[in-house]
């Protein structure tokens, strides 16, 4: 059975990515951490300014990555960074030592990052296959 030359598209098998575009993820991954260091320490600083200067960086980065890698994965990649960050920073150390307090400012960075990270992550633009922009039916 023949495709018509659009199945074709379609079932190309996954590749692994290229050197290039691999960096660009340990990259935008480690830039993703570091956002999230910046953005612990900004919130409890500036609050509510620092607040939303934190989650602002979080979102252009988020987005940033996802144009400059043509895909969602440019997202996804520093949203991953991010969240393991905050996730290692909240946990308490045996010294009793830990970097965000029990106020409403540190939970709102948490649960509000994790929020724009999935918006972020979820509109994206997506990989789109070569070839002129049609419209079906037309």
């Amino acid at each position: 059975m023949s495709t018509g030359g659009r199945g074709s598209l379609l079932a190309q098998p996954l590749q692994l990515p290229s050197l290039g575009r691999a960096a660009a993820y340990l990259g935008l991954f480690l830039l993703g951490a570091l956002v999230a260091l910046a953005g612990a320490l900004l919130q409890a600083a500036w609050f509510p300014g620092g607040l939303l200067l934190a989650l602002a960086g979080a979102a252009g980065l988020f987005v940033g990555g996802s144009y400059a890698l043509g895909g969602r994965g440019g997202a996804v990649a520093p949203v991953v960074g991010w969240i393991l960050t905050v996730l290692l920073l909240t946990a308490s150390r045996p010294e009793g030592d830990f970097l965000f307090g029990a106020g409403g400012g540190s939970y709102l960075f948490l649960l509000g990052g994790m929020a724009v990270a999935v918006i972020c992550a979820t509109l994206a633009p997506g990989r789109q296959p070569d070839g002129g922009s049609v419209r079906l039916g037309k």
